[in-house]
């Protein structure tokens, strides 16, 4: 059976994040999908520390955590989801951290020009990233989009990336709350209430787009 391995990075259980990894799930879950719901925080991963003995093990040198299990899950997965909140323009730090840990899947040459980056794996993957974040501008999340982006194109140029950003989320289960209750926090926010019925609208849209796109991949893989 195909799988989907998704990592929920945000630290709130019933976060916005969640709320929208959620209905991606239940929209894979349509076509009978297997699906692990990962969470980096609850994960005992030790940091990166930039030995590059992977170039040599062909593996992480760490050994006393989960990384070993987890990176055969990353390895076996058909489908990979980053689901997190945007902190200070980026992932909250344990996804961060694991994700440094994806540097044990290439070897990486030095040159005079740059690096060199061969994938010990072949990788034709899904990689979903679902962003949730209070700015109501979505280039507060581009640092983490273009680290994404990157990182997809070098583990292999036949990875696919798809991503959903969810602007103007600042409160637990603001993507959820109906048009009124979205009025009474603008007020507290200092924000315009008239932007209610349209973020209201926006945010049923932005759910809907999660199940939307938990149902295709799972319909293709």
């Amino acid at each position: 059976m195909k799988k989907i391995v998704a990592f929920n990075g945000s630290p709130r259980p019933a976060g916005n994040t969640s709320h929208l990894l959620s209905k991606f799930i239940e929209g894979a879950n349509e076509n009978q999908i297997e699906i692990e719901v990962l969470h980096p925080q609850r994960l005992n991963l030790e940091y990166c520390t930039g030995c590059l003995r992977c170039n040599v093990l062909r593996r992480c040198s760490i050994r006393d955590d989960d990384w070993a299990e987890v990176s055969s899950k990353i390895v076996n997965a058909d489908v990979l989801v980053f689901a997190a909140p945007v902190y200070f323009h980026h992932v909250p730090a344990p996804m961060k951290a694991m994700l440094d840990r994806f540097r044990s899947f290439i070897n990486v040459q030095i040159t005079e020009t740059g690096l060199i980056h061969t994938p010990w794996h072949t990788w034709n993957k899904d990689f979903v990233l679902i962003l949730s974040l209070g700015s109501s501008d979505a280039v507060d999340a581009d640092p983490v989009i273009e680290l994404f982006r990157y990182m997809t194109s070098i583990l292999g140029e036949n990875n696919r990336l798809h991503i959903i950003t969810a602007t103007r989320l600042a409160v637990v289960k603001q993507v959820i709350k109906t048009e009124e209750e979205l009025r009474e926090l603008y007020q507290k926010m200092r924000l315009s209430p008239q932007l209610a019925p349209v973020d209201f609208l926006r945010n049923q849209e932005l759910l809907e787009a999660c199940r939307e796109l938990g149902a295709k991949i799972a319909r293709r893989i």
